[in-house]
């Protein structure tokens, strides 16, 4: 699932319009609307501010597995 789908999801889980985001981020609602339908791609600090707004991470938002230790991987690297 894809970050705007996450965030449409949230909205409308809430029973929230798109204006009422929109005035919440401080853009129009025909903006918030590119967002949301995948035509432009959500800037960050509109998704760091929705993330407080919902009350939920960053990593469920962008379809991350939370808790997952970044920058570790699975196998080991080779010794040169």
């Amino acid at each position: 699932m894809q970050c705007n789908e996450r965030i449409k999801g949230l909205r409308e889980d809430h029973d929230l319009k798109q204006e009422t985001l929109a005035l919440h981020l401080g853009i129009t609602r025909q903006q918030y609307s590119l967002y949301e339908t995948g035509k432009r791609t959500f800037p960050l600090e509109h998704v760091v501010e929705l993330c407080k707004f919902f009350r939920v991470s960053a990593d469920y938002i962008l379809g991350l597995p939370e808790g997952m230790p970044y920058g570790h991987s699975k196998t080991k690297k080779r010794e040169r």
